[in-house]
């Protein structure tokens, strides 16, 4: 059920946002489908992004990862889709990012396009910029659109070199099997303004409003209507990024790696910003495979769209889903109000700042069932019952995030481990609790047996029984845990 406050600025919630909706694996040879974009609204997730491109006639549009081997999807196709699944999840509004590689002829079409599929439910702002963003409440079951510029696609060429053949996904053991353990913000050096936006300058965004004047002269004026959420990036470095303009809002879109850069020096702003403002973090362009990083790190700077490969399984998207679970799964989550409050001397929220614990949660994992009777028989162990462990923890701000573990009990289908965990909460607001059962191997990697995430904003105390989930998050029939959770 729905029960936060709905009626702020779209630019007070975290909203559940897929990065590259359009593809069915990989970033690089994949099909373009509208299916991945059906699977993403019925799972509720309210922001899809569509790189659209000239078709090989140039006399239409394509949805396609430009610059690779992806095969395109019209976009006819694509919005078509979108109009028809986009409230089953939930009522609140569907926003479409769209990375426009085209001449204004074709942005003409597109907003004919989607003017004729979207009919009364595509919301236009008029030719005005924003003051304010509206409120999801007030954009109840309306489709909006916001420009996002190109050349995304050249940071993977960019960054490639500097990458170890280790960070470019060739993981092994436990991590090949399950995707790898979600990686903190690194004590990296402080961000060097200028140079840390220029560095990844061919593959950055750049919005509508600094490309070529002579180019915006023609740009089809009924395309430019369509624009609620304007994308802009100004000219300049780090600092005139997170400048806030009190006569108009915006959208701005930096990559992981950039963000992790920007928070070291930044991070204050970022949260000042971020309060009018919309910040869109998307996955660095190394990632080919599809795997995703740290959401936390943009959520606890106040950054809303936390772009995501919904096609890549693993604990970073297991993260999302369990984040996207709270306030009903609708796709919109309140921001804790400390994100949002400025104080008497306009000082703002700072994530680097060790809190005191606010709360503990207590955690006690009594047993486990349902494997029996959800796996083969010989799934884990050829010739033994299986031999389980559960792994418990936290992600969180730093402070709060750890994983700990029971004890592995061995040749049983239903473990009982009776084992309790404490954990300090310095900011329970962002907290998530991570549960992973796990068979042990002694001589492979050990065996996957289920995970779930919980937000502890949304959790009640008391026994409860826990179903855990696949390594794509879907729900096993009968695997759960027996649980309890107590706030102290």
């Amino acid at each position: 059920m729905v029960h936060h406050d709905m009626t702020a600025p779209l630019s007070h919630y975290f909203i559940y946002t897929g990065h590259n909706s359009y593809l069915t694996g990989n970033q690089l040879s994949s099909d373009c489908s509208d299916g991945p974009i059906i699977n993403a609204l019925r799972k509720g997730v309210r922001v899809i992004e569509l790189d659209i491109w000239p078709n090989s006639k140039k006399d239409n549009v394509d949805v396609l990862h430009g610059r690779t081997l992806t095969t395109p999807v019209e976009l006819i196709k694509c919005l078509k889709s979108i109009k028809e699944y986009a409230f089953i999840a939930s009522e609140y509004p569907v926003v479409i990012t769209l990375e426009d590689h085209l001449t204004p002829d074709l942005q003409a079409k597109v907003a004919e396009m989607a003017t004729q599929t979207f009919g009364d439910i595509l919301f236009t702002p008029g030719s005005e910029s924003l003051k304010e963003f509206p409120s999801p409440e007030s954009l109840k079951k309306r489709i909006i659109i916001s420009t996002k510029p190109p050349k995304e696609y050249l940071e993977a060429k960019e960054i490639k070199e500097k990458e170890s053949d280790s960070q470019k996904g060739k993981a092994l053991g436990d991590e090949k099997a399950w995707g790898r353990e979600v990686s903190n913000l690194k004590d990296a050096s402080v961000a060097n303004d200028k140079n840390d936006l220029d560095e990844e300058e061919n593959n950055e965004e750049e919005d509508l409003d600094d490309a070529d004047p002579k180019l915006q002269q023609h740009a089809a004026p009924e395309y430019k209507r369509l624009i609620t959420i304007h994308a802009g990036k100004p000219k300049g470095g780090l600092q005139e990024c997170f400048k806030v303009d009190p006569e108009k809002v915006r959208r701005l879109s930096l990559s992981e790696q950039q963000l992790e850069k920007a928070v070291l020096t930044y991070g204050n702003e970022i949260v000042r910003f971020t309060q009018r403002n919309i910040l869109r973090v998307y996955p660095k362009g190394t990632r080919i495979d599809s795997s995703n990083y740290n959401p936390l790190i943009g959520w606890s700077h106040g950054a809303q769209m936390v772009a995501f490969n919904m096609q890549g399984y693993g604990r970073s998207l297991w993260l999302m889903h369990g984040m996207f679970k709270a306030n009903g799964g609708c796709g919109y989550i309140k921001k804790p109000d400390f994100l949002l409050n400025t104080g008497p001397d306009n000082e703002v929220f700072d994530p680097k700042v060790r809190l005191p614990v606010k709360e503990t949660l207590k955690v006690t994992v009594y047993m486990g069932e349902g494997w029996y009777y959800d796996f083969p028989h010989t799934h884990f162990d050829a010739y033994s019952p299986p031999d389980f462990y559960a792994r418990v923890g936290i992600a969180g701000v730093r402070a709060d995030t750890v994983m700990k573990k029971t004890k592995t009990l061995e040749d049983n289908w239903v473990p009982n481990w009776n084992e309790e965990f404490e954990f300090p909460l310095t900011v329970p607001e962002l907290a998530l609790l991570r549960i992973e059962v796990h068979e042990y191997d002694m001589s492979e990697k050990d065996d996957f047996g289920g995970q779930a995430c919980l937000p502890v904003s949304e959790l009640r105390s008391g026994i409860r029984a826990v179903p855990l989930h696949s390594r794509e998050g879907e729900k096993y029939k009968s695997v759960k845990l027996l649980m309890r959770f107590e706030f102290v």
